[in-house]
């Protein structure tokens, strides 16, 4: 079930993926009741850590993913969901 949305390929709504050469490092065709959007998110040129759990905690408050949920979509919660 592989989805075109505005030339690219996505395996289904909700499943982020990576983008190499373009300007953000991830890409998901976000879809929450009948509104779809492309949601593109994370900064390519930096390593994700978050195999350092003071790293991820700090992250994680900086974003406020416990204490304020974001809505699907938007990058906050795909970057939350990532970490």
């Amino acid at each position: 079930m592989a989805i075109t949305y505005r030339g690219e390929r996505f395996s289904g709504y909700n499943k982020p993926k990576r983008t190499p050469g373009k300007n953000k490092k991830f890409a998901v065709l976000a879809k929450k009741g009948e509104t779809v959007r492309l949601v593109r998110f994370g900064d390519p040129n930096m390593t994700i850590k978050k195999n350092q759990p003071k790293r991820r905690k700090s992250f994680r408050a900086r974003h406020k993913c416990d204490t304020n949920p974001p809505n699907k979509l938007t990058a906050r919660y795909w970057s939350c969901k990532k970490w």
